[in-house]
């Protein structure tokens, strides 16, 4: 297996935490805060928009499973990418879009990202605001923001999962060919 770590920032971290997890070749999520102006922060201090902090899910994923390409791909699926901190009705710089490489892979992974994100630009006529980035600093999120969907299921989300079922279930198909 060839775990490898990404960091994802699509409005909400609840429905993209969700969404994520769904994945074959996800094997953890947590959601937290990153490339903020602290090393250590809570969602009352992020929520007050001073501290930069964006909402993200760390996701750990194997990469012979799930390239990373692929995870993207899905992934942008559940963003609007043209909106400038803002998905759904959550509004604020803790909303923005992001893809967040550790630095010990963000030389390999940032030509990547950006290829896969001008890819993405094809579909769009406004310009795509997802910043590719490398991870300057990440905090866990506190215990009640992690998996909380699954603890409150009509929680808010502002992902329709309904429409990314085909989403998941097409590259849940091209993970499970890999696997065999």
């Amino acid at each position: 297996m060839a775990k490898k770590e990404i960091y994802l920032a699509g409005g909400c971290f609840w429905g993209t935490e969700k969404f994520l997890k769904s994945l074959l070749g996800v094997e953890a999520t947590e959601v937290g805060f990153a490339n903020g102006n602290q090393e250590q922060v809570s969602y009352k201090e992020v929520c007050t928009g001073t501290t930069a902090h964006v909402e993200a899910v760390k996701v750990t994923y194997d990469n012979q499973v799930l390239p990373l390409e692929e995870l993207l791909e899905a992934f942008l699926q559940t963003i609007d990418p043209t909106l400038e901190n803002q998905q759904g009705n959550d509004k604020g710089t803790q909303y923005r879009t992001g893809i967040y490489s550790l630095a010990s892979d963000f030389a390999d992974q940032k030509e990547l990202i950006a290829k896969v994100l001008e890819n993405e630009q094809l579909k769009y006529q406004a310009k795509i605001v997802v910043e590719n980035l490398p991870l300057n600093n990440y905090c866990s999120a506190e215990e009640y923001h992690q998996k909380y969907l699954d603890k409150n299921p009509g929680g808010y989300c502002h992902l329709n999962f309904n429409d990314l079922s085909s989403v998941i279930e097409t590259q849940n198909k091209k993970s499970q060919t890999r696997l065999k």
